[in-house]
């Protein structure tokens, strides 16, 4: 399997408190999330690895010397959003591997990618339907399929929170990878790499969702996302 990190964007909504970094960077008792998150890769022999990176690109770098990547540029990290950013990433996307896509900002812990490895449903998106009242990116699903999604779905419209990670065959790796195209080459860049998907659902197409309800996970978008990690971890040591 391969792993595809999306680390390129600024944060506005939390930078203030980043002090300049990298949102994936934020300290987790003493190690930066995004190291973190390279050795749990790692611990279970997932190693084919790229990040896409952009907003102080160099101090992620700095983070990341010792850990073996594909270093991945999305130089108009500004004035686009991920779907520029997995554009750049095509071709280490292309090929005839699973690939798992997540948001560098995400923490999680190894059972949740105990989960990853052993589903086998694509285009999987994961959730969590204990997220409703806080949720950012919002789903609807039913019988583990997408039916609607967006930040504006009310509370009684939502079912759970999107993870901001996924999983996709070979096959749908390609389909994604045509979607793609097809945005950039009608200069949609404002959208999110997930729309590619997404939007597939009002072609007919299946896209199933995964609860992982039960598991911690935090997605660093607020400061009270962070310390909901912290708070977390905190009671783990």
């Amino acid at each position: 399997m391969k792993v595809l990190i999306m680390a390129a964007g600024v944060g506005s909504r939390i930078s203030r408190h980043l002090k300049d970094h990298p949102k994936c960077c934020v300290d987790i008792l003493g190690k930066p999330l995004i190291q973190r998150t390279m050795e749990l890769l790692h611990s279970h022999g997932i190693k084919d690895i790229a990040i896409v990176s952009g907003y102080h690109e160099q101090y992620l770098k700095d983070v990341l010397k010792d850990y073996q990547y594909e270093s991945i540029s999305n130089p108009f990290y500004r004035v686009t959003n991920s779907i520029a950013s997995l554009w750049f990433a095509r071709d280490f996307l292309a090929g005839d591997e699973e690939v798992l896509i997540m948001n560098g900002d995400v923490f999680f812990e190894e059972p949740l990618l105990d989960i990853i490895e052993k589903a086998t449903a694509s285009p999987l998106m994961l959730a969590d339907s204990t997220r409703i009242e806080d949720a950012d990116y919002r789903f609807n699903w039913a019988d583990d399929r997408l039916k609607a999604y967006g930040k504006e779905l009310t509370n009684e419209e939502t079912t759970g929170e999107y993870v901001g990670i996924g999983k996709l065959n070979a096959a749908d790796v390609k389909v994604l990878l045509d979607k793609v195209a097809g945005y950039i080459a009608s200069e949609q860049y404002d959208i999110w790499w997930e729309d590619a998907i997404y939007r597939q659902i009002h072609e007919g197409k299946e896209v199933p969702i995964y609860d992982v309800k039960g598991n911690f996970w935090a997605e660093v978008d607020y400061i009270e996302d962070y310390e909901r990690i912290m708070a977390y971890v905190s009671k783990q040591q």
